[in-house]
């Protein structure tokens, strides 16, 4: 936690009490989050903080690339920590959500990058799809 707090720090921003609540929500979860789920587990701890103080606080932290978002299927938005991103395959049919490893995308960036010029962040988002117990 502190050497994330100094990222924060060495990157410009501020180490806020309510943005050391969040970050340790984050650290603690088992599951991608959203902003409102992760700010009622905040409240939990610290009632005086906002759900506008969560937004404001994770618009700045990915800003500082400490936090990313994702985008998983058609539900809102999910946060978690830049180091533990990963990109995910969301089935259509049952919602199962499975992690996807990061080499399964190495082929398709360097052929982004090769013939388009373009650097792809598969962590945005997630690929929809069937899995094996729905095809």
């Amino acid at each position: 936690m502190d050497d994330v707090l100094a990222l924060v720090r060495a990157r410009g921003g501020r180490a806020t009490v309510s943005r050391r609540v969040i970050l340790e929500e984050l650290f603690e979860a088992e599951d991608h989050l959203s902003a409102e789920a992760l700010a009622e587990a905040v409240q939990a701890h610290a009632p005086d903080v906002h759900l506008s103080t969560v937004y404001r606080n994770l618009e700045d932290l990915q800003r500082l690339g400490i936090v990313v978002h994702t985008h998983l299927g058609h539900g809102p938005a999910t946060y978690q920590l830049a180091s533990l991103a990963h990109a995910h395959f969301i089935c259509e049919g049952c919602g199962a959500a499975i992690e996807a490893p990061d080499e399964l995308f190495r082929g398709l960036a360097r052929m982004a990058k090769n013939r388009l010029g373009f650097s792809i962040d598969p962590r945005h988002f997630a690929i929809l799809g069937r899995c094996a117990d729905c095809v």
